[in-house]
């Protein structure tokens, strides 16, 4: 969840999936069946599908599920033509936030999200204004437990990843997003396996929500972004926190 470490957005994610077990499992769904008609139904030929494949497996996705999804996107089935836009946003206390969707109607998605910033005190800002505070990166987290830190870095560097953080719970491995695949693979070869890997926006710099109020409202934000259908991914530039007020 944006606005906590990328470690605390992990077991968000994963007590998100035990919480709303329906509408996680559907935007997996949608994602594979966006990535296999885009890139095919062969993980191994569509790097896209192989990263959506790596979050239902971490969700515990039924199998038959993903292979449903993947046949109604490659073709098997009936499949809405969704588009994937990016809104740029800020929210209380002057955070930046980017939020990613996918929506086979543009016009309602973005009415939607509209109401729900001016609900919880966020506006639409204007193209480039959000963007430009981050970077597009590949990213991988890896827990403590995968590996050691110098199999791990040793792994990374080789594969040509272009950072390497070691934190208390583990491992970030950060690429350029065309490398992001090929160290993945490198990594998995090596019986490296990988909490999540994905291209993401990472913050330039991050920016402190210090008045409770602020940090309040912005968790709330990014609750109800969280908890809409169309919306795939929340980025933010707001310092981490273990804990945000209620």
């Amino acid at each position: 969840m944006s606005g906590h470490s990328k470690w605390a957005k992990l077991k968000h994610f994963k007590g998100a999936i035990d919480a709303k077990r329906a509408g996680v499992f559907a935007k997996l769904s949608r994602e594979l069946a966006i990535a296999a008609r885009l890139g095919g139904g062969d993980p191994d030929m569509n790097p896209r599908l192989r990263m959506a494949m790596l979050k239902c497996r971490n969700a515990n996705m039924p199998s038959d599920n993903i292979a449903r999804a993947i046949k109604k996107g490659a073709g098997g089935g009936e499949a809405a033509n969704y588009e994937e836009l990016t809104y740029e946003v800020f929210g209380p206390g002057g955070v930046a936030l980017l939020v990613e969707v996918s929506t086979d109607n543009r016009n309602r998605t973005a009415a939607e999200i509209r109401a729900l910033l001016a609900r919880h005190g966020g506006t639409m800002a204007s193209s480039g204004a959000v963007s430009r505070l981050f970077h597009r990166k590949g990213q991988m987290i890896i827990p403590r437990e995968a590996a050691g830190e110098d199999q791990v870095m040793e792994a990374a560097l080789e594969a040509g990843a272009e950072d390497f953080r070691t934190e208390a719970e583990g491992y970030e491995v950060i690429t350029e997003p065309a490398q992001l695949e090929a160290v993945h693979r490198q990594l998995e070869a090596r019986g490296i396996k990988c909490a999540s890997a994905e291209v993401a926006y990472l913050p330039a710099v991050t920016v402190p929500v210090a008045d409770s109020a602020n940090a309040a409202a912005l968790s709330r934000l990014l609750e109800a972004l969280d908890d809409h259908n169309d919306v795939k991914e929340v980025y933010t530039n707001s310092a981490p926190q273990e804990e945000t007020p209620p």
